[in-house]
């Protein structure tokens, strides 16, 4: 029943990878279409009903995001970027660019600025489909439990007080104009300098984008006990002056210890769920007798959930002294 979609996903992996290795020759629908062994017609029409968009549109923007980096990111000339993603000219890389972002690659690289980009499209997602794990594989890695320290820094996110869990967030989002899920990774695909971004110019587009808990009087009552409402954006240095996108909020968060809950790669299809339940396992028996802290769930105070299946699955907590 899945089976075009784990076959759009191995074209979509395939895109970025050609796109991050400059090879435009390999990126032709005739070309992914024999690879599948259907005609060019089937595939396109396969694509838009799963993606929600035509495959030349989707190939189109994700070369603009790459390119996008490169202009912001490096001092390469404007014709080198523009042949590296496949366009024929200077001119219709410019054309291209500013049809896309509203600025010129120039304009652009003297002041970026946040803009939408297309981030990689993910349509075989076995929980997004109700799949949940394959297989018998469980997780055996121990959860690492750690004190940090974390200097002053900014907050830049969209935030709901009624939600309840990832995907409950992003539905609601998606009702209001500007923060569905596309949009506000785009935007915060495009912003330089976050603090957890370990290589947002390659494949991985979510780079340094996090999941939050704010601890609010106005949120939702929690499992763990608490009123909080549920954020998704990014951690900006202090001194951080970019633009902030009218549809989201920055706030400043002060230097303050945490305990770091920290399980390492896993097997998203085989072990998302397994891995969740031993983090929260560990977050609800955790022993603070032997310290002097204690969980910190003050009005205002944050934290943060990773979720990078090749890195770690991990919470930052803030802690305060008894």
């Amino acid at each position: 029943m899945y089976e075009w979609q784990r076959q759009i996903q191995q074209i979509v992996d395939e895109i970025d990878q050609c796109i991050d290795n400059y090879n435009d020759e390999a990126l032709t629908l005739r070309r992914l279409s024999r690879k599948m062994g259907y005609s060019e017609f089937y595939t396109t029409r396969k694509f838009k009903e799963i993606s929600g968009m035509p495959f030349r549109d989707y190939l189109r923007q994700r070369k603009l995001a790459f390119a996008l980096k490169e202009v912001r990111d490096n001092e390469k000339s404007f014709l080198e970027i523009a042949f590296d993603y496949g366009f024929s000219s200077h001119e219709a890389f410019t054309r291209a660019f500013k049809r896309m972002y509203g600025v010129a690659p120039s304009e652009y690289r003297k002041k970026p600025r946040p803009v939408v980009l297309r981030t990689k499209i993910n349509p075989f997602d076995r929980y997004f489909l109700g799949l949940g794990e394959i297989g018998m594989v469980k997780s055996t890695e121990d959860i690492k439990t750690y004190f940090v320290t974390i200097p002053d820094h900014k907050f830049l996110h969209i935030k709901n007080n009624q939600s309840n869990g990832y995907w409950d967030f992003w539905e609601k989002q998606s009702q209001i104009p500007g923060q569905d899920c596309d949009t506000i990774s785009g935007l915060l695909d495009s912003i330089k300098g976050k603090l957890d971004d370990d290589g947002g110019t390659k494949t991985d587009s979510s780079s340094g984008q996090a999941m939050a808990y704010i601890s609010d009087p106005e949120g939702r009552l929690c499992d763990w006990g608490f009123l909080r409402s549920e954020c998704y954006g990014v951690r900006l240095p202090a001194d951080y002056q970019g633009e902030v996108p009218e549809q989201m909020r920055m706030i400043d968060v002060p230097e303050a210890e945490y305990l770091v809950f920290e399980h390492g790669p896993f097997d998203y299809e085989q072990e998302n769920r397994s891995v969740e339940e031993e983090v929260e396992k560990a977050m609800a028996s955790f022993d603070f007798s032997d310290t002097d802290y204690q969980y910190d769930t003050i009005p205002g105070r944050v934290i943060y959930f990773y979720h990078d299946p090749e890195r770690f699955w991990k919470y930052v907590r803030p802690v305060a002294k008894k």
